[in-house]
């Protein structure tokens, strides 16, 4: 589990800048005696709904795709729809086009496809990010790469 460390205050004590430190960290469980945190278990839920087995996604890549629901969230918490938005895009990227499709419908697949199009050219979106995340975690179907001419600096 990464531990972050933030500063409470940014300099000239600017009160419009605390960071908010009562945000609820995501918990992996230990041993099984102690329980997934309540944003695990939402996104485990949306990606089983997608087809895509909670267990095929690497923990670091959900503990990263929660937190990344929670930055861009309006409130404390994202919104219940914000983890089955996130799931589409992880299936779509994990599963390939066909794979998608073929288990969540065309129609779906197809506005899965625009959302990644949008994000990649604008890029500061959530949706590119989530992209980036399973490109960094070499999680995406090469299918994927190649159809949306994905390129990474690593490469």
């Amino acid at each position: 589990m990464a531990i972050r460390v933030l500063p409470l205050v940014e300099p000239a004590n600017d009160h419009s800048r605390i960071i908010d430190m009562a945000r609820r960290n995501s918990s992996l469980g230990l041993f099984g005696r102690f329980g997934r945190s309540e944003d695990l278990r939402r996104l485990d839920g949306a990606l089983r709904s997608v087809d895509l087995h909670p267990s095929m996604v690497p923990e670091a890549v959900k503990l990263t795709v929660v937190n990344l629901l929670k930055d861009h969230a309006i409130g404390d918490e994202p919104a219940p729809q914000a983890y089955r938005s996130a799931a589409e895009i992880l299936g779509y990227c994990m599963i390939g086009a066909e794979g998608f499709a073929g288990v969540n419908g065309v129609p779906l697949a197809l506005q899965v496809e625009e959302r990644i199009e949008r994000a990649l050219e604008h890029g500061d979106r959530l949706d590119a990010q989530l992209v980036l995340v399973t490109m960094a975690a070499k999680v995406i179907q090469p299918s994927v790469v190649a159809h949306f001419a994905l390129t990474s600096e690593a490469d």
